[in-house]
């Protein structure tokens, strides 16, 4: 039995909002955008081809105690890594579209990597890992 993790949840305030900052701004691909009975929407977006690895779920926040979570999901610490071929097109083209990087691109034994913020304020590592 082959296993993956195929979905990681990511809690946001509002859906659109959410597919357009991950399409449009880290090019994402929407997989998924279907509505659900109680109103919610199952919305998937990955960041390549579909099925190549894990996507995320978008999951609408339900109450304050989820709402509260929003861009906090890891306690301030990088939770999330974006791999990439080409660090310096990706960083590039993500900064024209207006992502926040909260640090200049290092480049460390283990690869080029810089941080940045999604739209709610969660960490994530841009990263090229060293061949």
């Amino acid at each position: 039995m082959t296993r993956r993790i195929a979905l990681v949840t990511l809690v946001v305030d509002d859906y659109d909002e959410a597919i357009r900052f991950y399409t449009e701004a880290l090019g994402f691909r929407l997989a998924e955008d279907t509505p659900r009975p109680d109103g919610s929407r199952w919305v998937v977006v990955e960041p390549g081809a579909p099925a190549a690895g894990t996507a995320l779920l978008l999951a609408r926040a339900k109450d304050e105690t989820q709402r509260a979570r929003i861009g906090d999901q890891t306690g301030g610490r990088v939770g999330f890594f974006l791999y990439t071929d080409d660090f310096a097109r990706d960083h590039a083209r993500m900064r024209a579209a207006g992502v926040t990087f909260l640090e200049e691109p290092r480049h460390e034994p283990y690869g080029s990597v810089a941080v940045f913020q999604d739209l709610y304020g969660n960490r994530w590592d841009l990263l090229q890992p060293a061949e």
